[in-house]
């Protein structure tokens, strides 16, 4: 398999691992957007929401708790925060085909954060009304 991801889980690739266990595995990021970035995966390749089981998504998002637990004190000086952050899709930012999890440490100042869209808070009404019934449809099930 060419997975990066899937290659560090095996132990093919090198990775600065933080936590491991029988489903995930946690390790730095190597373009951190801050030190103490970390990085959580599940072992078994799934490229996106779709694809992950229900417990494996439950058990990366478990690690992501623990990990910034723990950057809140191996960091405490510093971290006043922590995002996760899960793309799903290249649209949505994913770079790697697997998905993983972002544990990112905040610290005043860091420069980081989300840029919101011109149009942020200014959708038309009939729009979101219409994604609301279509999702209230889908969900009810």
């Amino acid at each position: 398999m060419s997975c990066i991801f899937c290659k560090i889980a095996e132990a093919e690739i090198p990775a600065k691992v933080v936590y491991e266990d029988d489903t995930v595995l946690a390790f730095l990021d190597i373009k951190p957007i801050n030190p103490g970035h970390v990085l959580v995966i599940p072992k078994d390749h799934a490229e996106s929401l779709a694809e992950i089981s229900p417990e494996h998504l439950k058990c990366v998002a478990a690690a992501g708790r623990k990990v910034a637990e723990a950057l809140r004190q191996a960091l405490s000086s510093k971290c006043e925060g922590v995002n996760l952050f899960l793309a799903d899709g290249k649209a949505a930012g994913q770079e790697v085909g697997h998905i993983h999890l972002h544990v990112i440490p905040r610290y005043p100042g860091d420069g980081f954060g989300l840029k919101f869209p011109t149009h942020y808070g200014n959708i038309p009404q009939d729009e979101t009304d219409a994604v609301h019934k279509k999702l209230r449809s889908l969900l009810e099930d």
